[in-house]
């Protein structure tokens, strides 16, 4: 890859196939909890802990990038941020993500760590092939903390989902989409 292309690079490969295994995963997530509410009948409990171990793993994979292969300086929100979001200095193009940007990371990273925390949790009331069910490590009140818990952190991860789709398709945000899509921000590669 010559200079110029790695410079035009916003998202290496690991990156993008985090966020769209971590989408997938989401959205897997999300059909088995919701659709039996809605009537769909199916075997929804095996799909639906499979699929929350796995989206642990893959955030272990991007704890790991973030903080040992990119730091995690780019995602702290600065003085400089604020001063942008209010108009009382120019934005920086060198910097990667703007304000917005890293509050909504920190939101949906706040909600996902509450979906994994009690998601965890619950797995003691299965039985799976790596453990058997023993539901008494809490009380019936604790559980239904932990359940209210990954409840609203649920309904909360369906706007933020809505929030971040709307958002990748505005006209001005379309070269984001390219470059979670591609790695770069353009459609064309010589554009």
């Amino acid at each position: 890859m010559s200079g110029r292309a790695a410079e035009d690079i916003r998202h290496k490969w690991p990156d993008r196939s985090f966020h769209w295994t971590m989408a997938a995963l989401v959205i897997v997530l999300l059909g088995t909890a919701f659709l039996p509410v809605l009537g769909l009948r199916f075997d929804w409990v095996p799909i639906h802990w499979i699929s929350g171990v796995l989206l642990t793993a893959a955030i272990l994979f991007h704890l790991y990038r973030a903080f040992l292969v990119h730091g995690i300086r780019p995602m702290l929100p600065t003085g400089h941020d604020l001063r942008v979001a209010l108009g009382r200095a120019p934005e920086d193009g060198a910097v990667k993500y703007d304000l917005n940007q890293k509050l909504y990371h920190w939101s949906v990273a706040a909600v996902i760590l509450v979906l994994v925390v009690t998601g965890c949790i619950m797995l003691a009331k299965i039985d799976t092939p790596l453990w058997r069910r023993d539901p008494s490590i809490l009380s019936d009140r604790d559980w239904g903390v932990v359940y209210v818990c990954h409840g609203a952190a649920s309904l909360l991860l369906i706007f933020f989902f809505i929030l971040h789709v709307y958002f990748a398709f505005l006209p001005e945000h379309r070269r984001l989409l390219a470059a979670m899509v591609l790695g770069r921000e353009t459609w064309r590669r010589g554009a």
